[in-house]
């Protein structure tokens, strides 16, 4: 006791990672989440970044939402969409993203108070590593983020969050990019999202 008076608090426990996910946040340098907090990305490919401490408050208000979708992995989905809409408020608030829109990219010219995809894949991943480690997660695990880009289509690259149903294995996207601020993010089977431009 007298040793943790002297040297301070024991730094957070890493949240345990994938290779896919160690790579997501290794590539700009941005840090994991723990079970306190986690690292917002905004402004375009992480440019921007601003650091959530969950308060226990917030905790118990996640939770909350969180438990709505006890029954079922449709439930957990449906509360994960308004676990998302809380965050994008929360998040809102300190960095001005509540102006942001759908599909944001370079031609919005407004890069400081929006997401791109990299940024919402990067936060969702976040956020539903902190739901894991709150043990919040009954239905499904989280996968690594995938990506499409079939230019010869027409379909532009893009890449978002996915988790996997523990029974069954179907793999579904939960994608906030394609929203604007407040509303709740895309949620569908990743083999849809593939085909979607």
């Amino acid at each position: 006791m007298v040793a943790g008076l002297l040297l301070g608090p024991a730094p957070a426990r890493a949240i345990q990672l994938s290779f896919g996910q160690q790579q997501m946040y290794s590539s700009v340098e941005a840090v994991p989440p723990t079970a306190s907090q986690m690292m917002v990305c905004y402004g375009f490919v992480c440019r921007l970044r601003f650091f959530l401490y969950f308060s226990p408050a917030e905790r118990g208000t996640l939770t909350s939402i969180m438990a709505r979708g006890k029954a079922s992995a449709a439930d957990e989905r449906r509360a994960l969409q308004q676990a998302f809409v809380w965050f994008d408020h929360r998040v809102g608030r300190e960095v001005g993203t509540n102006r942001r829109v759908a599909r944001a990219d370079f031609r919005n010219r407004d890069d400081d108070h929006n997401f791109d995809c990299y940024d919402t894949t990067r936060n969702a991943v976040s956020l539903l590593l902190v739901l894991r480690e709150w043990g919040l997660l009954r239905h499904h695990t989280i996968s690594d983020p995938i990506h499409r880009a079939k230019l010869l289509f027409g379909q532009t690259p893009h890449n978002t969050a996915v988790i996997k149903e523990k029974i069954g294995g179907k793999e579904w996207v939960v994608d906030m990019w394609t929203t604007k601020f407040g509303q709740v993010p895309d949620v569908m089977t990743a083999e849809k999202w593939m085909d979607e431009n």
